[in-house]
């Protein structure tokens, strides 16, 4: 059975470069600043039907893209945009997507949670709690098959960790060692109830143990810790000891979607992890501390990242809407 392991939130920091560090900065300020314009056009109407944010969560993707090599895989939930844009995927596809735009990652016919690259292996955020977590084990599958060293990037939630075909999954990825990193991104609220009121265990990662899957928590918040963790687990499943979990404990500052109002926690909860703990601040001050940059130096690099999600939505509102005969390509009958 696998030994319980939980890391401390105070353990010693990595080595990191500044190099490293600004590149972390901007990846994680590069999703916020595109959730925050994506929050605002569907306020304006210009973004349909479903938008999950992932604003407060963003060191999490961040941290674990940190360890991946090409040919790794990802898949993950609906709250899906860090995702797309941590591992390369350009932010005017996504947006123009997000706008159900012909120039969108799915040709504008799959919206916030429905979007893919073969060129960047993301195999797409997944509307249905929990539907991805065998999928990503049956691309794990492919892999061991093929007998290559890549690994699969499995998301879910703390809500989805109460699904029966988690646990199937589990199983199956345990009996046949398959190359798959369970990745539990718990922000604590699911869709709106506490985990406190909905899992019967404090740390959900331990239910591997039934499993006999090793895992541990992690300090969400905290790029390099999730890094560290991203890269011990890699290194798990590269030499072939079979699956991994991490349990990254994670924080989102708006509601599980754009139309949820979050009345179930207060907004002073939300006030303390924004000002005590937030991620992209942590590395800010890390950055200014170390005199690796200066405030001009961020100040330009928060510029640029503006521009580019700007140019983003700029390219979604122009890019044309699907034609009317799209809608009988890219099905099966």
């Amino acid at each position: 059975m696998a030994a319980r392991k939980s890391t401390a939130k105070k353990a010693a920091k990595p080595n990191v470069s500044a190099e490293e560090l600004l590149t972390y900065y901007r990846e994680m300020l590069l999703i916020r600043r595109f959730e925050e314009k994506a929050g605002q056009l569907y306020g304006m109407g210009l973004i349909g039907g479903f938008c999950h944010l992932y604003i407060g969560q963003e060191a999490v993707v961040v941290g674990l893209e940190a360890a991946t090599k090409e040919g790794d895989k990802r898949i993950t939930s609906y709250r899906d945009h860090g995702h797309m844009l941590a591992c390369g995927m350009d932010p005017k596809g996504v947006m123009a997507e997000l706008t159900g735009r012909e120039g969108g990652y799915s040709k504008g016919k799959g919206g916030s949670m429905h979007m893919f690259s073969k060129e960047k292996h993301f195999y797409g955020g997944h509307g249905i709690v929990a539907a991805q977590v065998p999928l990503g084990a049956g691309l794990a599958f492919s892999d061991k098959y093929k007998g290559n060293d890549n690994v699969t990037f499995t998301y879910f939630g703390d809500g989805a960790a109460n699904q029966g075909q988690v646990y199937e999954s589990f199983n199956m990825a345990a009996i046949w060692k398959l190359p798959v990193i369970f990745v539990i991104e718990n922000n604590q609220y699911a869709m709106g109830t506490s985990q406190a009121r909905s899992t019967s265990t404090p740390d959900i990662y331990t239910r591997g143990e039934a499993f006999g899957i090793p895992g541990e928590t992690v300090d969400g918040m905290d790029v390099l810790a999730v890094k560290a963790a991203s890269e011990k687990a890699v290194a798990h499943c590269r030499a072939g000891k079979g699956p991994y979990i991490l349990e990254v404990k994670t924080y989102r500052y708006r509601g599980h979607s754009m139309s949820d109002p979050a009345k179930y926690r207060t907004r002073e909860e939300v006030q303390k992890m924004r000002e005590e703990r937030d991620a992209i601040e942590g590395v800010r001050q890390m950055l200014l501390t170390g005199n690796h940059a200066s405030e001009e130096d961020l100040k330009a690099i928060d510029k640029e990242i503006k521009a580019v999600v700007n140019e983003a939505a700029e390219f979604s509102k122009e890019s044309p809407e699907p034609a009317l005969d799209e809608l009988w390509t890219d099905i099966y009958a």
